[in-house]
């Protein structure tokens, strides 16, 4: 164990993030995501729902300041009732981390699965809710004064 590491993640999802360069993207995939058939990077996290390891993740990685979008969702599909709860949660997540974040960008079905395959990982979780995939977007660690 280490000091301000949250325990939820797990060591080999903290070498992916360290990895990661500026504007490298990685995917929280919900449990109904197609994630083993579109990563080239694939790291279960199985049992762990998104909004817990979103918190955890934001604790230690920059969101893109940069990018028109640091984060995108996969938007409903067009005539589908649903209406995801959890994106509120993902959004009070991300201001608690990122006061100034963009708006979250919704991205069409099919252009997210296209997206998702060219990230540097896809993280597939045991999340339930449908709609909660996000993708964040590595952004820099500034320099402290």
């Amino acid at each position: 164990m280490l000091k301000g590491i949250p325990s939820i993640l797990s060591p080999e999802l903290l070498k992916v993030l360290m990895e990661m360069g500026h504007g490298d993207e990685i995917v929280l995939a919900d449990s109904n995501f197609p994630a083993a058939s579109h990563a080239q990077r694939l790291l279960r996290a199985d049992g762990l729902e998104i909004p817990a390891l979103l918190d955890a993740i934001l604790s230690l990685f920059p969101l893109d300041q940069y990018a028109e979008h640091s984060t995108a969702l996969m938007a409903v599909v067009l005539g589908d009732p649903i209406k995801p709860v959890i994106w509120d949660e993902y959004r009070q997540i991300i201001l608690k981390h990122e006061p100034e974040a963009q708006e979250l960008e919704l991205v069409e079905r099919f252009a997210f699965y296209e997206r998702a395959k060219k990230t540097y990982a896809i993280v597939a979780t045991g999340e339930s809710a449908q709609y909660a995939n996000i993708i964040l977007k590595k952004g820099v660690i500034k320099p402290s004064k």
